[in-house]
């Protein structure tokens, strides 16, 4: 949620020119900008101030409205987010933000349908506003709604064709509806045009174990994966049934009672050497009685052992 954050902040600092009328003051314009830079570095307290100095100078900038609606709901004000994305969406309903905003609020209160409705809405101002594009796909593909889901992914693919999850939602979707050649098609597509990254190599390889291609599958996963026992070994292996699972550690770094590595637990002493005492973590009335006990004679600590 907060990489779709980030992009509806960046998306509006292009819109503010035709925003409102008259004409956005400059001040007002920077302060948008800057309030939202501090709203995606977390710095909610400046964001805030910036932003109310922005609407202090304009209060019809519907997108400093949105920003501060987001302040809000970063401190988990959800009934003041509410108002003041309600504030924008009056101000201004033909502008994709606002109504994307309030969609974003019932997402979060798992109301999925009222969701729905204000993603659409946000897409019938701007069809290619991304955020509303893909949270939509989302939400239907979660629902078990894929035919209406594998649409808006194929949507997703032309809107916003540089980035690898129109693709891969769209494939997923065909997936589910047992539509194969397709999905095989469009992975091979996402491939061909972002190369072997994790998400593509994954559902390569989904598509490899459906057709009980067990080795090919187990290669194409090799590189995910660094078996620190077996260089050159793929860090994952096939169960009995065909699923995927990090491989076992084979000898070298052997699992403790405790579940750590042996060589984890032991400290290097001077000169990178494994020193012989253990490296564990103690509370601090045991260290305090071992440290008593160091002090003592040896009659003491022959008490301690």
């Amino acid at each position: 949620m907060r990489t779709l954050l980030l992009l509806v902040i960046a998306l509006s600092l292009f819109a503010g020119a035709c925003a409102s009328v008259p004409p956005l003051p400059p001040k007002a314009l920077e302060l948008n900008r800057d309030g939202a830079a501090a709203l995606a570095a977390g710095d909610l307290t400046t964001a805030e101030a910036r932003l109310a100095l922005a609407i202090e100078y304009s209060p019809r900038f519907t997108e400093a409205w949105v920003n501060l609606g987001y302040v809000e709901l970063g401190r988990g004000n959800v009934e003041k987010a509410r108002k003041d994305f309600a504030k924008a969406k009056d101000l201004n309903p033909d502008m994709p933000a606002p109504h994307h905003a309030l969609g974003l609020l019932a997402d979060r209160g798992g109301k999925g349908k009222e969701a729905e409705k204000h993603y659409r809405e946000a897409l019938k101002v701007d069809p290619g506003f991304v955020a509303s594009r893909v949270n939509l796909a989302r939400r239907l593909f979660e629902r078990g709604a894929f035919d209406d889901a594998r649409e808006q992914f194929l949507r997703l693919t032309q809107v916003e064709s540089d980035v690898p999850a129109g693709y891969l939602g769209l494939a997923e979707c065909l997936l589910r509806l047992d539509l194969e050649s397709e999905a095989d098609d469009v992975i091979g597509r996402a491939r061909a045009r972002f190369g072997d990254t994790p998400e593509i190599l994954m559902l390569v390889a989904r598509q490899l174990l459906r057709r009980e291609a067990y080795a090919q599958a187990e290669e194409i996963l090799a590189p995910l994966t660094a078996d620190i026992d077996r260089p050159g070994r793929s860090g994952v292996e096939l169960d009995r049934r065909g699923a995927a699972r990090p491989r076992r550690p084979r000898g070298g770094a052997r699992r403790r009672k405790g579940g750590a590595p042996r060589q984890l637990v032991r400290r290097r002493g001077p000169g990178g050497r494994p020193s012989r005492r253990r490296q564990v973590t103690r509370d601090p009335v045991s260290a305090g009685a071992e440290r008593r006990c160091r002090r003592g004679g040896s009659r003491r600590r022959r008490r301690c052992r």
